[in-house]
């Protein structure tokens, strides 16, 4: 599928890509195998697991990069280094976790005085925080300390990041400190954006005794990155901390958390919560005029009230297993600006949505790629693309018919290199196709990414919803026949081993992927074999039900991203070409997604969290050496045990010299 991309061959037909999906489309099998019953089960056990875990249970470790500190844990003990990052700026920060909660709005400001406060208390929030708090068609009436006396002082320290990893805030007061407790989550509450969900939104704040006596509060300023500065300037004066314990989106955006006071008074718990104005709607379009969706309606389509996401057709979906957004970090679209479209129109649509990619995210801190990694491309623009499809209503025309989502392949190209860090994604998408069959339904679309209106990425895809007996019977890519790897048909081939596990134990190994990003434990190479005789790469790692991404990909359907199987695939490449001593002669060696090289990649099947094992193999097709360094394009496959489900094509990776 899709057009060659190799040193020798660059040219293709422009009808290739379309006719790769007209492939998708008539050559696509009812072709899955899933204990349905067993993985809605397990999720239930997964999600429960995953938000009732404590973060602070981690060990607090340091990692540096070229471009920042990474926390494992982000405990109490904030750190960053200032490092360049490409040719932006110089900065410093801390990473997020994934699946830690991204704020609406973004602001430098991280202490107030009595002025800035007062005009919290006047809804001046654009005003103190920045004119990211403004947003075409929100009326702000959300008011700090609405209906009581102002009992804040200042505000010392808001840290977003802080405390056991959800925010802390420290500051003065004088007043009731039941009072300077809901003040101070107030004011995280508005820091965070939380009230641009929701035009016309008043926050509502209630404190209650701790259930448990509170350990004595330390001493404010301790362990935090505003250290002994915050410490000498506030000793003199009542102080609390709030350590924010959660912060979500649904049912309503709210956040709780624990105050404790510097004079010894009991500690309190505290919510807030933003509250729509009494009537409002707050479904499609109601929640801020003139904008279709946001970020409140992708979290309830992830993991909430479908009816709110979608509009009150799709209250059947709400709590069972049905299409959704991933949840997480990887929920990848935030707002649809533009929709040209209309429910029940399956034929054709166009739209326009948005994605914000703080530079703090999960995932730059996490890839061995300069900048974003390669999945994120996969998902942003899928899930975008996917998006207004679902909203158009395909699974409407199957009432009572439970229906599971799944991609089923596409073609991609990136048209340029470019830092996504701190930019919004434009994601223009167009619905091409609808094709209603009995018991699952299939759609094709294309999609481009933009920054600043220059595209810079592009592609074409195929998504299927299933029903439970159309994924009963999933033969993978070969029709059910067996299809052993190369390695398998060549028993005898000289093997050698990357260790990847040990280089990445190694905390200042560079250009690693780590944590949630580490996908392969080890490589085995032939040099000189495949089917190219280029060489070849195989890769065999377990899966653990454990693994955090069964819990983000989807609520109740626990499957493995497909965009995280063709990145297990470039990690691979990316070891062996470090293996290979490509980077040895560079200053300052990267790995980037090359330009202009088309890839395609095909999924018939799922990886489920019983399934064992994912096994890959990567056959290198070209090695092109340039001036600043080399770029290596493979096709490759991934098994579950038995059953060849992925296959991706001239999938490229390149390293480079930045100094060069």
């Amino acid at each position: 599928m899709g057009a060659p991309a190799t040193a020798e061959a660059s040219e293709g037909s422009a009808a290739a890509p379309r006719a790769a999906i007209a492939e998708l489309r008539t050559g696509v099998v009812t072709a899955h195998r899933a204990a349905l019953a067993a993985q809605v089960a397990l999720q239930r056990a997964l999600w429960k697991r995953a938000v009732g875990t404590p973060l602070s249970s981690n060990a607090v470790r340091v990692r540096a990069t070229a471009s920042i500190a990474v926390r494992e844990d982000h405990g109490t003990a904030p750190v960053g280094v200032t490092a360049p990052v490409g040719d932006r700026a110089s900065r410093a920060f801390v990473a997020a976790r994934e699946g830690a909660f991204k704020p609406l709005a973004r602001t430098t400001r991280t202490e107030l005085d009595r002025a800035a406060l007062e005009s919290l208390t006047a809804g001046a929030v654009a005003e103190v925080f920045g004119p990211a708090y403004r947003r075409d068609g929100v009326e702000v009436v959300a008011r700090l300390a609405g209906g009581e006396p102002l009992a804040l002082i200042s505000i010392e320290a808001i840290e977003l990041y802080g405390g056991t990893g959800d925010g802390r805030v420290v500051a003065r007061y004088d007043g009731a400190p039941d009072a300077a407790a809901r003040q101070a989550a107030e004011v995280f509450a508005l820091f965070t954006g939380m009230h641009l969900c929701l035009s016309g939104s008043t926050l509502t704040a209630a404190t209650e005794p701790l259930r448990a006596p509170s350990s004595p509060a330390r001493p404010v300023g301790q362990g935090c990155s505003t250290g002994s500065a915050v410490a000498g300037r506030v000793a003199a004066h009542r102080t609390l901390e709030l350590i924010v314990s959660a912060l979500d989106l649904v049912p309503r955006p709210h956040i709780t958390g624990t105050a404790s006071f510097s004079a010894g008074e009991p500690g309190l718990s505290v919510e807030v919560t933003v509250t729509e104005a009494p009537g409002a709607g707050v479904g499609p379009g109601e929640a801020v005029p003139n904008l279709l969706l946001n970020e409140f309606h992708m979290a309830h389509l992830a993991r909430g009230d479908q009816a709110i996401a979608m509009g009150p057709e799709f209250s059947e979906y709400t709590g069972v297993r049905a299409t959704r957004l991933p949840t997480g970090g990887l929920l990848l679209v935030d707002r649809v600006r533009e929709f040209d479209g209309a429910r029940g129109t399956l034929d054709h649509a166009a739209y326009t949505t948005e994605y914000d990619s703080p530079a703090d995210s999960w995932y730059y801190a996490d890839t061995a790629n300069e900048s974003m990694p390669h999945f994120v491309y996969m998902e942003t623009s899928l899930q975008a693309a996917l998006l207004m499809g679902y909203y158009a209503g395909p699974t409407l025309t199957q009432p009572g018919t439970t229906l599971s989502l799944r991609n089923l392949g596409g073609t991609a190209t990136v048209l340029r290199q470019v830092d996504l860090r701190d930019r919004t994604i434009e994601q223009s998408s167009r619905l091409l196709s609808t094709t209603i069959l009995p018991g699952s339904s299939l759609q094709t679309f294309d999609y481009t990414l933009s920054v600043d209106g220059t595209p810079f990425y592009t592609g074409e895809t195929m998504f299927g919803y299933f029903s439970d007996e159309a994924l009963a019977n999933q033969t993978g890519l070969d029709a059910g026949r067996p299809a052993p790897s190369w390695l398998d048909e060549n028993p005898t081939a000289e093997v050698r081993t990357i260790d990847v596990a040990a280089r990445r134990a190694d905390p200042i190994a560079p250009l690693c992927s780590r944590r949630t990003l580490a996908l392969i434990d080890q490589v085995d190479v032939v040099d000189g074999g495949g089917k190219h005789g280029a060489g070849y790469l195989h890769s065999l790692r377990p899966i653990d039900p454990a693994d955090w991404f069964f819990a983000r990909h989807f609520h109740l359907d626990p499957v493995i991203p497909g965009s995280l199987g063709v990145e297990s695939v470039i990690h691979a490449v990316q070891e062996w070409l470090l293996d290979a001593g490509h980077a040895a002669d560079m200053a300052d060696p990267v790995f980037r997604i090359p330009a202009d090289i088309p890839f395609s990649w095909r999924y018939r099947g799922q990886f489920l969290p019983t399934d064992g094992t994912v096994e890959l193999e990567a056959h290198v097709k070209t090695l092109h050496r340039g001036l600043h360094g080399v770029t290596a394009v493979v096709d490759g496959s991934l098994w579950k045990p038995g059953l060849r489900i992925y296959e991706v094509t001239d999938l490229a990776v390149e390293l480079v010299d930045r100094r060069a």
